[in-house]
């Protein structure tokens, strides 16, 4: 072995011998006391002795800076240049290293490619397992990326969760490129233990290419930030490469923001009316109230095209307790059988004042408790339970029912179904739809249905389209249906209506309920 001197060349002489960080950071110390006392004569009109001893300190340090060891020299610039939790580049070094990138791969005529990874519901994830586990992950997530990633790649975390690998590549780069988003996806779906348990994490996975001589690092990430969020709202865990109509989609985005503050101060958000039907005898128990909105521009606009939007920008509350009120003061001379069930979004859950809100509403119409239902979503027990069981022990105290909606959608668990004490659990209608034509889907509803007759809870089903599908919930035993087949969404005049026709109004006598179970259409 050679020894260590001839390892790392020869011996260091008194007169080049490095300057210890230590000493250097000695030397800032000190320079810092210089620069006061420059500061104090210069108050004093003593100009010439403050810039000699300005000058001096920085020569100095300048001095101390180049004896200080070259290899810790490097490692200052890698810490500044590097996230301190996963190692990976930090977004400002990101942004620097991406443009110049740039600019050499458009001198060899290439193009440069941006993967966007954003992880699934991570806060959510971190406020059940616990911020040690929600730090796991991001390290298990950045070691997962950089093993995958090309030698010649930009591999960064840019903030939270998000993550982002940058490739220069040539005109079929695009083939290497998918490969890798598709092994990501694969990669990071696979189980891992966090907090002794297993779970399996899942990411959103955006692509969006530039080149040529307007190419900018800006522009890349705009484009991946638009196809990111097409990709997470799309959910299904497939990479997603940006498309122009995104910026057409953001544009409308936009407008949708701007816009609502002003429709929900005019009353523009009008409810929209559900049928809710009981699989057993064909009769209607109540309706589930969905927003709609007529706006200026983009025309009309169900639920579910502009309430994510009210969500991420912090309004889906006051869109729901304006629903409330509207839907509340309409049924308050309606059949007292009948109910009304209102979805409350993942957002809505981190406000500690959401039962208050409900409750002074709901007592502000004169609406019977017991003929109140609230939806809530697996997503939002598990971004904080604690605070959804607070929550919703205060609604439960009115009597408040409690519906688990979208059942199997999320992070499904029985402890779910335990946590909290529902009246209902409602079957997400992706199962449902397709239900009759695929034995698989009829399995998983048949499996639920079985659960609840378990936990004496009733099964009710979203989204059903045929009397096919409606039989076959039928005999399986659950309890309640609801969806195209029963009629479109009704607005509130059509909704009296058609309560009138069935005299199912106070004041009209007894109804005749249907014989058969399609109600409207």
């Amino acid at each position: 072995m050679a020894p260590l001197s001839a390892m790392h060349g020869p011996p260091a002489t008194p007169n080049s011998t490095p300057v210890p960080a230590r000493l250097f950071a000695l030397g800032l110390v000190g320079g810092a006391l210089m620069v006061a006392v420059a500061i104090l004569l210069i108050q004093f009109g003593l100009d010439l002795p403050a810039k000699t001893i300005l000058f001096l300190t920085a020569a100095g340090l300048i001095f101390l800076y180049w004896r200080m060891p070259p290899g810790h020299r490097h490692e200052t610039d890698r810490r500044d240049q590097a996230d301190a939790l996963t190692g990976l580049t930090n977004r400002p070094h990101f942004q620097r290293a991406g443009q110049a990138m740039i600019d050499t791969a458009f001198g060899r005529k290439r193009g440069v490619t941006l993967l966007l990874l954003d992880i699934d519901r991570f806060r959510a994830i971190a406020g059940s397992f616990g911020h040690e586990a929600g730090d796991a992950l991001l390290q298990h997530v950045a070691k997962t990326l950089r093993s995958e990633a090309s030698s010649d790649a930009i591999v960064a975390r840019f903030e939270g969760d998000c993550f982002g690998c940058l490739i220069p590549v040539d005109a079929r780069g695009r083939d290497r490129v998918n490969r890798l988003a598709e092994r990501l996806a694969i990669r990071i779906a696979q189980p891992i233990r966090l907090a002794d348990q297993d779970f399996a994490p899942r990411a959103a996975i955006a692509l969006a290419h530039v080149e040529g001589p307007t190419a900018t690092i800006d522009r890349l990430v705009r484009r991946a930030d638009l196809a990111l969020i097409a990709a997470k709202a799309r959910g299904d865990g497939r990479p997603l490469w940006f498309d122009p109509a995104m910026e057409t989609a953001m544009a409308e985005r936009n407008m949708i923001v701007s816009d609502l503050r002003v429709a929900l101060a005019q009353g523009d958000i009008q409810p929209r009316f559900v049928p809710q039907i009981d699989l057993g005898n064909a009769r209607l128990t109540g309706f589930e109230v969905l927003a709609h909105w007529d706006h200026p521009t983009l025309g009309a606009m169900a639920a579910d095209r502009f309430m994510p939007v009210a969500e991420a920008s912090g309004l889906s509350g006051d869109v729901s307790l304006a629903l409330m009120r509207q839907a509340m003061a309409a049924a308050r001379d309606w059949d007292p059988s009948l109910t009304l069930s209102f979805p409350l979004s993942t957002a809505q859950f981190h406000d500690a004042w959401l039962a208050q809100k409900v409750i002074k509403t709901l007592t502000e119409s004169g609406f019977p408790a017991h003929r109140l239902e609230v939806e809530i979503t697996e997503n939002a027990l598990f971004a904080n339970l604690a605070l959804a069981q607070s929550i919703v022990v205060s609604l439960k105290n009115q009597g408040i029912a409690l519906a688990l909606d979208e059942f199997g959608s999320g992070y499904s668990s029985l402890a779910h179904l335990r946590a909290l004490p529902f009246d209902r659990v409602r079957i997400d209608p992706n199962f449902i739809g397709d239900m009759a034509a695929d034995p698989e889907l009829m399995k998983i509803v048949t499996a639920i249905v079985q659960l609840g007759d378990t936990l004496n809870l009733p099964i009710a089903a979203k989204g059903l389209r045929d009397a096919e599908t409606q039989d076959r919930l039928r005999l399986i035993g659950c309890a309640q249906g609801q969806g195209p087949f029963y009629g479109p969404p009704m607005d509130l005049g059509q909704v009296r209506q058609f309560l009138a026709e069935r005299r199912l109004l106070a004041g009209s006598a007894s109804p005749p309920f249907p014989t058969i179970p399609r109600l409207a259409g």
